[in-house]
């Protein structure tokens, strides 16, 4: 599947700058270098899309990758000055919240839902994954990688729990996909910057089925947390009631909503 012809120019239409490339090993890492070599050439909301990402990354540094035209990978820049520092946990949940919005606009019928941190799940189910990243030379800068599955079929699925538009029946549309997203985004981080985390707290909870799960939490030491899921703290860090009783608090990790 090549880049359309056309471009994407309800994307343009909210984007400062999108720069769509035939393939990429990262679009994070290629975003990253672009941002800090031109940074007055990338502004807020500047977007770099692929349908062809080599060596793609996800949280805990794993891979992903997918086959050439199955999936649509886009790294954004947020400039983020104007949000506080102390709400910045807040801007990959929110990105998560846009991204289930985005989505679910293009399938009717389907349950979408935000897995913490910022997994979006089509009927529990995978179908996209962020990764949040601070510039290395700017902390005020944010870039946001997502990789959507969109004409991955059945076979292709990495694993059974994952899913793709194309698996719902869906012919997507890419542009609005993007366009939504980003929309959805920008609205959000203006809220945050404005409010901070209770500003955007509400717009999460309601997007996110973890809350009130049976979860299993493998966190960054190795251990598993087991426990039902209760809410969000003031941070955006997942507060898990364990058998004992005794609340934790989750600022990273692995969630399995346990059945």
């Amino acid at each position: 599947m090549s880049i359309p012809t056309e471009g994407y120019p309800l994307t343009a239409a909210v984007s400062p700058r999108v720069h769509v490339i035939e393939s990429v090993d990262s679009t994070n890492a290629k975003l990253i270098r672009d941002a800090e070599d031109d940074p007055d050439g990338h502004p807020h909301l500047s977007l770099l899309v692929t349908r062809d990402q080599r060596a793609g990354r996800g949280r805990l540094d794993r891979t992903w990758v997918t086959p050439p035209g199955s999936a649509l990978a886009v790294s954004i820049v947020l400039r983020v000055g104007a949000v506080a520092v102390h709400d910045r946990g807040w801007i990959p949940l929110v990105a998560g919240a846009a991204m289930v919005d985005a989505v679910a606009a293009q399938l009717p019928g389907h349950t979408v839902t935000l897995k913490w941190p910022n997994d979006v799940l089509v009927d529990g189910r995978k179908i996209c994954g962020i990764l949040a990243e601070v510039l290395p030379t700017d902390p005020h800068t944010v870039v946001l990688g997502a990789g959507v599955n969109t004409a991955m079929t059945e076979a292709d699925l990495p694993v059974p729990t994952a899913t793709s538009f194309a698996v719902s029946g869906v012919d997507v549309d890419e542009d609005r996909l993007l366009a939504d997203y980003v929309s959805g985004l920008r609205d959000l981080i203006a809220e945050l910057a404005v409010g901070g985390g209770d500003a955007v707290a509400s717009t999460v909870a309601e997007r996110c089925a973890t809350i009130g799960t049976q979860v299993s939490v493998t966190v960054p030491e190795g251990t598993a947390l087991v426990g039902r899921a209760l809410r969000l703290d003031p941070d955006g860090r997942l507060v898990v009631a364990t058998a004992d009783g005794a609340e934790r608090i989750v600022g990273a990790g692995d969630v399995v909503h346990v059945r």
